[in-house]
């Protein structure tokens, strides 16, 4: 650490001073010394939990990003936050409660930043919502910081083939469509979770994770090293090194996450065909620093930028396949040389993304995970911003995988997600259907429910790509299939999704980029007429104070907002 200038920003307030005796009394009892207080303090931010194995081992991580912190110089402090395994709350009450888990774990580590008047922040993170809300909370701050993301678990193996949680998923519509028994149904579940990470296809947590690498905030290399690769390691204390420089050099995240960075992170993001909740995200996170971004600004750097890898859910490969062949990284540096990447973006190193992909080793040659740009799964990213007359303000559709880009039938509307569980099961829904799931929006589900368990009952019953869904929710990352998300306005606030009866005739087209349900006018009138909002699904608690504070959909489902 240099001497030439105090880097105790902030906490200063604590460390000199006759008045803060009784402050510096209850850092000494965790453990500070008289040359504690003459360092800049480091807040860990630390999202260990036993509820997932996304975060089962961030514990370990947390402690080498504190000896990073200590070893350049700095007072390192851990402290925790929540998690919530995504997995585990799928398909029931508890998924309601994941998308706020986002808004609470920014606020609480905005919180414990604030009050301990940390210099700086190491923020570990692995299941999905970690990586986003840490960002959101780094930007509301705009204290030196660096992302840490957990690692891809390891895919499982079954009878010489890899499974991952999807696997399990599908394999619930599969055991009730007859074609697996109890016993291998049984076997899946036992298979496809072998240790620690985040789910290890291009779902969520690694979509995220790819896209805080993209934008700078986190270490070359981070968002494809598996969990269990003991690289992860350096990289905690790495990053924890790497906050004091940010200090030294006066480096802030809104230095860093810019709008060009944002663009580079969507960019990469169309490339990997990652999850559609990346929309909901980088809005948020964007929101978070004050930059000024649309799902418009999706839309426009789709059209430029192919769809080139080919991993799950709708591909072949797992993140741990990619990071056998180079990684994002590798990604990365075939993106620039395309002239994709705007490679003069600061990252958290103190050098522009360009100087950091310099020395990087281009992908391994005859690999099949990233297609050649003259061969790419689709010429265009595959994450398509529709609008019309049933989403105005916009919604999303992942179209990696599909052969047909248009999709016209009747729709058969539900209210709930239960409501349309059970006519899946009861083999209502058929070929050529539209299943609408209504009322499921950030304030009607509250919180905005993942359909992965639909989505997987469908594939599981042989009807992928055969039957559209639609929602004013969103789904998991894991979900493919002809399946539009996101759509907004949504029902709770009179949105046209309300006005939807079973029976209309709705159009999704990914190529014009329309979404619109064939009633007129004077009918879509009448029917608002008669609409009456139904009340918000909780009175009391954390769900009501959320759907009462939250946004749109198409403006990142953020509560910290002006109302």
């Amino acid at each position: 650490m240099s001497s030439e200038h105090d880097l105790r920003i902030r906490s200063k307030v604590i460390s000199e001073g006759v008045n803060r005796v009784p402050n510096r009394a209850m850092l000494r009892a965790v453990g500070f010394k008289d040359d504690d207080f003459k360092k800049p303090m480091i807040g860990v931010a630390s999202t260990w939990s036993e509820v997932t194995p996304c975060n089962m081992h961030i514990d370990d991580l947390a402690k080498e990003a504190k000896q990073g912190v200590y070893a350049a110089g700095g007072a390192p402090l851990i402290f925790n936050t929540i998690t919530v395994s995504d997995g585990i709350a799928m398909g029931h009450e508890g998924m309601l409660f994941s998308l706020p888990s986002r808004e609470i774990i920014a606020d609480s580590i905005e919180i414990v930043v604030n009050a301990e008047r940390f210099d700086g922040l190491v923020a570990i993170g692995g299941c999905d919502k970690n990586t986003p809300a840490c960002l959101m909370a780094i930007g509301r701050m705009n204290l030196p910081a660096v992302y840490v993301y957990g690692g891809t678990i390891q895919p499982g193996t079954l009878d010489g083939k890899e499974v991952d949680i999807v696997s399990a998923f599908e394999a619930v519509g599969q055991y009730h469509a007859g074609q697996i028994n109890d016993e291998q149904l049984h076997q899946i579940e036992c298979h496809v979770c072998p240790g620690p990470g985040a789910c290890g296809g291009m779902y969520t947590a690694n979509t995220m994770a790819a896209a805080a690498e993209a934008m700078g905030m986190s270490l070359p290399g981070s968002s494809s090293t598996p969990a269990v690769s003991r690289h992860k390691a350096f990289e905690c204390a790495e990053s924890g090194r790497l906050v004091l420089g940010l200090l030294e050099k006066n480096i802030l995240p809104r230095d860093i996450m810019t709008k060009v960075a944002f663009e580079n992170a969507i960019t990469l993001v169309m490339a990997l065909g990652g999850s559609t909740n990346a929309f909901l995200h980088l809005l948020a996170i964007a929101h978070s620093v004050k930059v000024d971004l649309s799902m418009d600004d999706f839309e426009r750097i789709r059209l430029r930028v192919p769809h080139l890898a080919d991993l799950k859910p709708s591909g072949t490969f797992s993140m741990q396949d990619l990071s056998d062949i180079g990684g994002i990284p590798g990604v990365m540096k075939l993106l620039l040389e395309r002239g994709l990447l705007q490679g003069d973006c600061l990252t958290v190193t103190g050098k522009t993304l360009a100087e950091n992909l310099a020395d990087v080793k281009p992908l391994k040659e005859d690999q099949t995970i990233i297609r050649p740009f003259d061969h790419p799964l689709k010429p265009n990213g595959p994450l398509v911003v529709l609008k019309g007359n049933l989403a105005p303000e916009g919604a999303v559709a992942k179209m990696s995988g599909l052969k047909n880009h248009r999709f016209s039938g009747p729709a058969r509307v539900y209210d709930s997600e239960e409501e349309a569980t059970r006519a899946i099961m009861a083999d209502e829904i058929h070929k050529g259907d539209v299943l609408v799931i209504r009322y499921a929006g950030p304030k009607g589900g509250p919180g905005m429910p993942e359909m992965l368990s639909v989505t997987a009952m469908i594939i599981g019953k042989g009807l992928g790509g055969e039957v559209a869904l639609i929602t004013d929710g969103r789904f998991s990352g894991g979900s493919h299939g002809f399946v539009v998300g996101h759509v907004a306005p949504e029902a709770q606030v009179g949105g046209p999704i309300a006005l939807l009866r079973t029976g209309d005739q709705i159009t999704v087209d990914s190529e014009t980029r329309e979404i619109n349900f064939d009633v007129s006018l004077e009918e879509l009138k009448f029917r608002a007429e008669q609409w009456i909002q139904p009340p918000l699904r909780y009175s009391t608690g954390v769900l009501a104070k959320y759907a009462r504070l939250v946004s749109s959909a198409s403006q990142g489902a953020v509560t910290d907002r002006d109302i």
